[in-house]
């Protein structure tokens, strides 16, 4: 099963509904009584201080779930999600997501491992504001869903506010990625040549500076 096909029972019956680019799908502290499941699109999940300021968390695509975390967890909601395309969202509460799991009962399994890539991207969050700019972003690519030739759909704008850092550090930081033969870069499009490669980079020692 492709990745991107691993949530569709989620929406088979359903009419998904329609948010426009820059519609709120839904708002940080809210109590969560569904999620969503990404039928085509794409949307962005981030934190807002009471300053004003917001830190982008993840962009999420079609085929992708958003908001399951605080779901499960029945807490307020830990940020908000607002479209940045045109997307159709299905909604899923308890009572649906009950009724998918008695049809497909392998779906629960790759819940818990969805789950588990939440957790760990929000403790990337914590602990990546002291990886070097490189780092931090060769492990956003890393976490991002791939489509074919291990290929992510994304802009640098998005990267840069996914990570905390500005679109011109992101796009140098690339160039020398895909110098050094790790990826290779196209029109909002960066293909994943040495997976390895940027993993070792990930978890090197920092250097003296």
């Amino acid at each position: 099963m492709q990745t991107s096909d691993i949530w569709k029972p989620l929406a088979k019956g359903q009419m998904p509904r329609v948010y426009e680019a820059g519609q709120f799908i839904y708002w940080q502290d809210t109590i969560a009584t569904e999620f969503y499941y990404i039928v085509s699109g794409k949307a962005k999940c981030f934190l807002s201080a009471p300053s004003g300021a917001e830190r982008t968390l993840t962009v999420h695509q079609t085929g992708e779930l958003i908001g399951e975390a605080s779901f499960f967890d029945g807490q307020p909601r830990v940020s908000s999600a607002v479209a940045l395309t045109r997307c159709e969202i299905v909604t899923i509460d308890r009572a649906r997501l009950e009724e998918t799991f008695q049809r497909c009962p392998e779906l629960p399994f790759f819940m818990l491992q969805y789950l588990a890539k939440t957790v760990r991207l929000l403790s990337g969050h914590v602990d990546g504001t002291f990886l070097r700019a490189d780092r931090r972003i060769a492990r956003y690519l890393l976490s991002q869903q791939t489509e074919e030739e291990d290929a992510i759909c994304c802009t640098h704008e998005e990267i840069g506010f996914a990570v905390g850092v500005s679109r011109v550090t992101v796009s140098r930081v690339l160039g020398e990625l895909e110098r050094n033969g790790f990826l290779a870069t196209g029109y909002h499009r960066i293909r994943l040549c040495d997976r390895k490669a940027l993993d070792a980079l990930v978890h090197s020692l920092p250097e003296e500076r």
